[in-house]
């Protein structure tokens, strides 16, 4: 994401979001607890757009995704998203779609990382978000549920068939996306769709930590694991290893690879600061 913006000033508050930042670690609630935080077309648009400016103005170093009240995400709203797309014509549908999608893109390609923490359900769209992020630390009480042939949709939805795949093979994402069944927490860390388990009701305490560890660590490191991981999913390896050698090159020139080979010699933890 480029750093450059026009005329457009960042968005000094989030109607359809709980933002708060602290010390680089962006936090980030959906905030309907009596609507299991179902989505509406202004929460997907705000997180969208949040993402962007997050990523332009490179002040995150780590973001934590999670959920107020009884859950993570029970998905699209059926009222507010579902009934309304009924009345909608194939441009306004293809718009949603693809708005939904820019979501997961922006969740995949922030320089920073992203950690989704789950408790209770994290169905359909909400699913998909938690699939999106780069860690999924979660409770035993989480449960995620593709749930879109359930509704008559194609189980691939918002790149789920994508990414499912390549988190917990072929075999599970085929059942798990065909057939729309819930995957509790034992099957899911199981299978590796849960990155860190964490105790009853301590998923966001847990998220947190990770993501302050991370936010201290070498923020240019992680940006750069992160791009490659996703770049590389669809490269052969002569491709793959080039990109990798180019990428070395320029962290090796860089303020943080210096300051670890001073801070190894004169025997103290290194001063991150992603430069």
């Amino acid at each position: 994401m480029s750093p450059f913006t026009g005329s457009a000033r960042a968005t000094g508050r989030w109607e359809h979001l709980r933002v708060t930042e602290e010390d680089g670690v962006v936090t980030v609630t959906l905030d309907r607890p009596d609507k299991l935080n179902a989505l509406t077309f202004e929460a997907y648009a705000d997180l969208r757009d949040l993402l962007a400016e997050l990523s332009r103005e490179r002040r995150a170093r780590a973001l934590v995704l999670g959920g107020e009240g009884r859950g993570f995400c029970s998905g699209g709203d059926v009222d507010e998203i579902i009934g309304a797309t009924l009345g909608m014509d194939t441009g306004q549908l293809l718009d949603f779609n693809r708005m939904t999608g820019q979501v997961v893109r922006a969740l995949r390609e922030a320089p920073f990382p992203v950690v989704a923490a789950v408790h209770g359900v994290a169905a359909g769209a909400g699913a998909v978000l938690a699939l999106a992020a780069d860690f999924r630390v979660a409770d035993p009480t989480a449960r995620f549920a593709f749930l879109f042939t359930k509704v008559g949709l194609s189980g691939g939805d918002m790149g789920a068939a994508y990414l499912l795949p390549r988190v917990v093979g072929l075999g599970h994402a085929t059942r798990i996306l065909m057939l729309g069944e819930p995957v509790r927490f034992p099957e899911a860390e199981r299978i590796g769709l849960v990155s860190q388990a964490a105790e009853d009701g301590g998923a966001t305490e847990a998220a947190a930590a990770l993501a302050r560890r991370l936010a201290d660590g070498p923020a240019l490191a992680h940006a750069q694991t992160k791009a490659l991981l996703t770049a590389e999913l669809d490269l052969p390896l002569s491709a793959a290893v080039e990109m990798d050698a180019a990428t070395q090159a320029l962290l090796m020139s860089s303020e943080d690879y210096a300051e670890f080979h001073a801070a190894f010699t004169e025997k103290r933890p290194p001063k991150w600061q992603g430069r």
